[in-house]
């Protein structure tokens, strides 16, 4: 049997404990339950002493070596404008070439494209045509087997700027 893909969870929602047993905890469920192996970064990488000099040095060197690490990217992209660490999170995926995935469950619209929902950059790290495959507006949609990560955790070939 092979590894389950890694797949990074950027995702703001480790800051709250309300967040964290609700839509984070409802997150890594349903990515786990369609075959991923769910790296979120405060279960990861939180686990330091905060009166430690340095911790949060730290944290982002440790986030940054698993998004590196991992073989693809499923970020939270909710707000106006989304959560500054995941956006980086959301680069450097994109940078090295990691499939990704986008998540918003906020109706809100905060673009100047009439093409994509969110800032046009968020997108680069998805294919031109059909990048509705790559996007997930409610947890229910994490499992839809047609669906872009259903495809590649089942080791489906995808089209994306990631492939060369």
């Amino acid at each position: 049997m092979s590894a389950r893909k890694t797949l990074y969870l950027a995702n703001p929602y480790g800051f709250s404990d309300q967040q964290q047993a609700g839509p984070l905890a409802e997150l890594v469920t349903a990515l786990d339950a369609v075959g991923a192996e769910v790296w979120e970064p405060f279960t990861r990488n939180n686990q330091v002493d905060r009166a430690a000099a340095g911790w949060a040095w730290r944290i982002a060197q440790a986030d940054v070596r698993d998004v590196r690490a991992a073989d693809g990217i499923f970020a939270v992209v909710n707000g106006c404008p989304p959560d500054e660490g995941v956006m980086v999170e959301l680069g450097l995926a994109i940078a090295w070439g990691k499939p990704t995935f986008l998540f918003r469950d906020d109706f809100r619209r905060c673009t100047d494209s009439e093409e994509y929902p969110l800032n046009l950059m968020l997108f680069a790290g998805l294919p031109q045509a059909g990048w509705e495959a790559y996007w997930y507006g409610s947890v229910k949609e994490i499992a839809d087997p047609d669906k872009a990560l259903a495809r590649w955790l089942r080791g489906e070939q995808l089209r994306g700027p990631w492939i060369t």
